[in-house]
């Protein structure tokens, strides 16, 4: 066991509860070198589990080798819309063989989605895998990840256009505000708070936070990007979806450990997972 310890303690969690990060990159270049000591921190703070996210064909591998790895970590695999522009369809052959081979560590499928802001990919092209891999996920009955910057109207329409998702699905790091999270519940999707909920200038975000049904949230970091307050501006990890999570509590006048109680249980139905959280 990692004998680092975090310069800023953090919140503490009745260790008769734990907490599940639904969406980390944890194969990337930041943790490096210092993977085992984040997991590490993470599991004695009380974030038992960790979903770890494939964004294209390499990532989705590591992903399912850390998942292999480390008993805590579960991956999914996909392509992130940033990276459409750059693959074809034997890139998405050897997903879903990905799937086929480890179905036992892979509990989703993404992230994909539109990014209309950053646009690494045309949004024609954006939008073609995103159905594609939608298509897939239903194949292989996996609940879907989905990335979207920018792009409301389009992810809705795409959504609506799949839907139902029998397996369900999540809206990873949620951007939208009140009346888009009702659209979006609407199709029987999860809404992720990710740490942008500590930023006080996050108004949209806090309250669709503090309104949409308590079963229906999960909690992410994204780590390594968008750490909450207190570390906003630094490497973001597991350990820190206390700081989200006592956040998300605060706004809805309720206890860090029945906050902690209804997201692990909705992340554990949702990705057919079982911590045995008491």
């Amino acid at each position: 066991m990692s004998k680092k310890k975090l310069k800023k303690p953090l919140p503490r969690l009745d260790p008769s509860y734990s907490l599940i990060d639904t969406h980390c990159h944890l194969d990337m270049e930041a943790y490096q070198g210092s993977l085992v000591d984040v997991l590490d921190i993470a599991y004695a703070a009380g974030i038992h589990s960790i979903v770890t996210i494939g964004i294209d064909v390499a990532s989705s591998q590591k992903a399912i080798r850390l998942a292999e790895k480390y008993r805590m970590v579960k991956a999914t695999v996909g392509v992130h819309p940033h990276d459409v522009g750059k693959i074809n369809s034997f890139d998405l052959d050897e997903i879903q063989t990905l799937i086929e081979q480890h179905r036992q560590s892979i509990v989703g499928y993404g992230e994909i989605g539109l990014d209309y802001v950053k646009k690494y990919s045309e949004p024609d092209i954006q939008r073609h895998f995103f159905k594609i891999q939608l298509e897939i996920a239903r194949q292989h009955e996996l609940p879907v990840i989905i990335h979207d910057r920018e792009a409301h109207e389009d992810i809705l329409r795409i959504l609506k256009d799949f839907s139902p998702f029998p397996k369900g699905g999540i809206m990873h790091c949620f951007s939208g505000n009140m009346d888009y999270a009702r659209k979006i519940l609407d199709l029987g999707f999860f809404i992720s708070i990710p740490g942008i909920v500590t930023f006080k200038n996050a108004l949209d975000l806090r309250e669709v936070a503090s309104k949409i049904p308590l079963e229906s949230i999960l909690l992410e970091t994204d780590g390594p990007f968008l750490a909450p307050v207190p570390y906003r501006g630094k490497r973001n990890e597991p350990a820190y979806l206390l700081y989200t999570a006592l956040e998300v509590a605060n706004l809805r006048n309720i206890s860090l450990a029945e906050i902690a109680k209804a997201t692990t249980e909705n992340a554990c139905r949702l990705f057919n997972m079982n911590l045995g959280q008491e």
